[in-house]
C-alpha cells in the first residue's frame, strides 16, 4: 500500500535527491567572436565603422531605388493636385528628417544601432524588442507594397495573373533579402 498526505510526499522527497546541473550558454562565446556577429545588439567596433563614399552613395540610391515611393507621389499628385501634394511631401520630409537626424548623427558617430538607442533613452530591453518590431512591421509593409508594384507590372508586361506575380516576385525577392 501507497502512503498518502504529507508523510508519503517526505518519504518521495528523500527517496529522489534532486540537484542542480549547470547547463553553459553559448551565447556569450558567439558575440565574443567578431566574426559571428553581426552587431544587431551590440556596440560597433572602431574598425567597423568605414564609411566610404560608395557606401554612403549605394545607400541612398538603394533607398531612392523604392518603386512604391513613386507610386504614392503619383497617387498623392493625381488625387490632391501639384500643390497640395508638393507642399504635404515637404512638410513630411521635413519632420522625417529633423526626427531622424539626431538618432543618425549618434548613431554614426558611436556606431550604437537603434535598440541600443531605445535601451539607453530608457525604454529598456521591452522597449527596444518593441522597436525592432515595428521596423520589422515596415520592412514586411514595403515588401508587400513593392511586390504588388512588381506584380503589376509583371501583368501588363507579361499577361502573367496578379497572383502568380506576387508568387513570382516572393519567390525572387525573399532570397535577395535573405542572402544580399
Amino acid at each position: 500500500m501507497q502512503p498518502s498526505g504529507q508523510d508519503g510526499d517526505a518519504q518521495a522527497s528523500q527517496q529522489a535527491p534532486q540537484q542542480v546541473v549547470k547547463v553553459r550558454r553559448d551565447y556569450n562565446s558567439w558575440v565574443a567572436t567578431e566574426t559571428m556577429e553581426d552587431y544587431a545588439l551590440r556596440y560597433t567596433p572602431q574598425r567597423f565603422r568605414k564609411w566610404s563614399e560608395w557606401r554612403v552613395a549605394n545607400t541612398a540610391f538603394g533607398a531612392a531605388s523604392f518603386l512604391i515611393l513613386e507610386a504614392v507621389g503619383a497617387t498623392l499628385l493625381v488625387q490632391y493636385g501639384f500643390i497640395n501634394a508638393f507642399w504635404a511631401i515637404v512638410a513630411t520630409g521635413l519632420i522625417i528628417f529633423l526626427a531622424g537626424l539626431p538618432i543618425s548623427v549618434y548613431a554614426a558617430r558611436y556606431g550604437v544601432d537603434m535598440d541600443l538607442l531605445t535601451r539607453g533613452a530608457g525604454f529598456g530591453y521591452i522597449g527596444s524588442t518593441l522597436t525592432s518590431l515595428i521596423y520589422a512591421s515596415f520592412t514586411f509593409i514595403f515588401f508587400a507594397l513593392e511586390a504588388a508594384v512588381m506584380a503589376y507590372a509583371l501583368e501588363l508586361a507579361l499577361d502573367i495573373p496578379p497572383t502568380w506575380g506576387y508568387l513570382i516576385c516572393a519567390i525572387v525577392v525573399i532570397p535577395l533579402v535573405t542572402h544580399g
